[in-house]
């Protein structure tokens, strides 16, 4: 079952210009394993984490580096979850997070599903 959904469109152009002017703000906003890739590849990881706080409902007490993007072997985006993103996450009985990252021209795209875990021993209606 779904707990939430949540979708986000950045502004390359504009998200450059924001982390030019502003000394720092990759660092407060990306985990350091984050750091170091294209811009747009962090427009769309920012997407990601705005996704995700509107698949969660809700933001309160959370940590840009608590939201963590990362890839597999593959290049499957998902998240690495910590803190009260992680806490919020449990509290509403998501027991997956599926990620899907996009970027083309000017804009980037994230795209989050929060899934209720599935309980043992439940029947299905």
């Amino acid at each position: 079952m779904i707990v939430g959904i949540g979708v986000d469109l950045v502004d390359v152009p504009r998200f450059v210009r924001s982390i030019d002017r502003t000394p720092g703000l990759v660092e407060r906003l990306f985990a350091e394993g984050e750091r170091g890739r294209a811009p747009r590849s962090l427009a769309a990881r920012f997407a990601a984490k705005e996704a995700l706080i509107k698949a969660l409902g809700d933001s309160s007490g959370f940590r840009w580096h608590d939201m963590e993007v990362v890839t597999d072997d593959d290049g499957k985006p998902s998240f690495l979850l910590g803190g009260q993103v992680a806490e919020t996450a449990r509290a509403r009985g998501v027991g997956a997070i599926h990620l899907s990252l996009s970027h083309d021209g000017d804009s980037a795209f994230a795209f989050v599903i929060a899934e209720r875990a599935e309980q043992s021993g439940s029947a299905a209606r």
